[in-house]
């Protein structure tokens, strides 16, 4: 009851602030449509992910190849999903690729060997595409349903501000705050002058902090990474939507609700500090329970579902390449169940992980929108064969939510995003689910025992680099 009244109290302090703007309408969805399945994967852009031939000959906007700073134009080269090497994707990165809006700044962006691999790093590393082979089950997800060549990161930056931007709509430390949190944390011990990767968000040690830039685009600021503002878990909530957030661990930068201060509830526990709370009790461990929930028919209205580190499409992740396998078995576990009549999966990829791509962002500020990033959307009514090429972000998911369920906007990049309207069409017949093929089955997932509650399941050992 006391964890009920505080999110009343916290929800009307923030419409009386002004922070919630007026209702949506309930849009054109039909009545019967009542689960929407987020699937937020790892570091990737269309131009690197998604060379298919199909896409292509449909008018989606890929390129095969690119121009660096020298102004010479770089063919892109085939790589493995899971390759040896990884690119540097933090803000700065982003301004070097951008290069003002001419992205032809690439190949000043900084290629990392990860693993202790060495020697890994090709020539013209950020001029790459992933081989077609191993992601064929995202090509018939694109082909079948709708691909969106226009969906952009909102922020210009790495993951723990992505996965901030995918529940709230910003990373801003506070409500009315012109500030956004950057870059992911930095974890610095001051008795070893060691940066290492730990715990993040409101479970992180005491002495991390993230990189704050204003609206100048001056990032000298920090602060420990806690935050607090009003997220769409909170309106789902207000409103008696179930949602579920499912992750691989507590402490990671990937999940998302761990660095919200009145979601996590953060208290000491066994020598360290860990999240605590009604609304933490629906941030679900292992991710793989996900498909646990849709077989035994408990899928909440709303779920977010974030990958660990093998199954991400992380780059610098040597010789992991589940990642499509991975989001195939969510997409048939709900294709084969009853939920298909009545659900809408969200398949994005939470930044662009360094890789070229040559669509240029509108800037709308000091740190939105950010690259391009693949879209999918999978329906019953998604429109069929179709290349969405209106502009896209992460404040269009949670447009889209607020629209179905009736939810008040955020205020923040949901209230100047579209709601993916033209990706659906609540008149056609609605399609007959045909099974994505993969190489590695759902059992495979089902079967995972993977520790929970780690720290960071990406792959990558530099704090600046998710």
């Amino acid at each position: 009851m006391r964890a009920c009244a505080s999110l009343l109290l916290f929800l009307a302090l923030a419409i009386a602030a002004g922070l919630i703007l007026g209702l949506n309408g309930c849009g054109d969805n039909p009545s019967d449509s009542q689960h929407v399945i987020v699937i937020f994967q790892e570091n990737r852009t269309p131009d690197n992910l998604f060379q298919d031939p199909v896409l292509k000959s449909r008018g989606a906007d890929i390129a095969d190849r690119g121009i660096n700073s020298k102004g010479e134009t770089i063919p892109l080269q085939k790589i493995v999903l899971g390759s040896a090497f990884d690119v540097d994707h933090s803000h700065y990165a982003f301004l070097a690729m951008y290069a003002d809006g001419a992205m032809t700044g690439a190949d000043r962006v900084t290629p990392i060997c990860k693993a202790e691999v060495l020697d890994c790093i090709p020539t013209h590393p950020q001029f790459s595409y992933v081989d077609p082979a191993e992601v064929q089950p995202y090509f018939q997800m694109a082909e079948q349903y709708t691909f969106g060549d226009r969906m952009f990161q909102t922020n210009q930056g790495p993951s723990f501000p992505a996965h901030q931007f995918i529940i709230a709509g910003t990373s801003a430390p506070a409500s009315r705050s012109p500030l956004f949190a950057s870059e992911n944390p930095h974890s610095f011990i001051p008795t070893t002058d060691e940066f290492i990767n730990l715990n993040a968000g409101c479970v992180a040690p005491p002495y991390e902090y993230v990189n704050l830039i204003d609206p100048t685009g001056t990032a000298n600021q920090t602060m420990y990474p806690c935050f607090d503002h009003v997220t769409l878990i909170d309106l789902l909530e207000a409103k008696g939507i179930s949602w579920r957030y499912y992750a691989p661990s507590q402490g990671s930068i990937w999940t998302g609700p761990n660095a919200i201060q009145h979601i996590c509830q953060p208290q000491p526990k066994d020598g360290t500090t860990v999240c605590t709370g009604s609304l933490w009790s629906n941030v679900t461990f292992p991710q793989t329970e996900v498909l646990k929930d849709i077989i035994a028919n408990r899928l909440p209205e709303v779920s977010w579902v974030i990958p660990d580190g093998p199954a991400s499409d992380h780059a610098g992740n040597t010789g992991a390449n589940l990642g499509p396998s991975w989001v195939a078995s969510i997409v048939n576990a709900i294709g084969n169940s009853p939920y298909w009549k009545n659900t809408t999966i969200i398949v994005t990829w939470d930044d662009w992980g360094g890789w070229y791509d040559h669509v240029a962002p509108k800037v709308i500020n000091s740190y939105e929108y950010g690259f391009r990033v693949p879209l999918i959307v999978i329906s019953p009514y998604a429109q069929r064969g179709y290349i969405s090429h209106v502009t896209h972000d992460f404040g269009s998911i949670l447009k889209f939510i607020e629209k179905k369920y009736g939810l008040p906007s955020l205020g923040y990049a949901d209230a100047m995003a579209d709601d993916l309207s033209d990706c659906f069409d609540y008149n056609q017949t609605p399609a007959t689910f045909q099974t994505i093929p993969a190489p590695i089955p759902m059992d495979h997932f089902l079967n995972l025992r993977r520790p929970s509650d780690g720290s960071n399941p990406d792959p990558d050992l530099d704090p600046d680099d998710d």
